[in-house]
């Protein structure tokens, strides 16, 4: 069974660690809320980090994600708040979250 909790959030970053226990089946995933878009690029600190443990998979649903391949993070920016629907005892994260639609961004291009 889902647990849920809504966040309020910018942009988060998710990524994975190694496996927390020997015992573990998969390994732990990190979500990370920010106050800001693309905080790869900006060098903010997360406002949150969640951290959970023997994790196989997260499910995004219907979100515009970038996926930055100098890393191994997924990027998920212009939101408002996340739902996040935790299943421990199947192994899965659902991300669900309300976002604005953004088409393109202004800034630098790099040469």
């Amino acid at each position: 069974m889902e647990k849920h909790k809504i966040y309020k959030t910018k942009s988060v970053m998710l990524s994975r660690k190694p496996r927390a226990n020997e015992d573990d089946e998969f390994k732990t995933a990190l979500i990370a809320l920010y106050k800001v878009n693309n905080p790869h690029k900006t060098g903010d600190v997360p406002t949150e980090v969640l951290e959970f443990t023997n994790m196989e998979k997260v499910r995004i649903r219907d979100l515009n994600v970038s996926y930055y391949l100098e890393g191994n993070d997924l990027v998920i920016n212009d939101l408002k708040s996340i739902d996040l629907g935790v299943d421990e005892e199947n192994h899965k994260i659902v991300l669900r979250a309300e976002q604005e639609k953004v088409e393109s961004r202004s800034g630098k291009k790099k040469k």
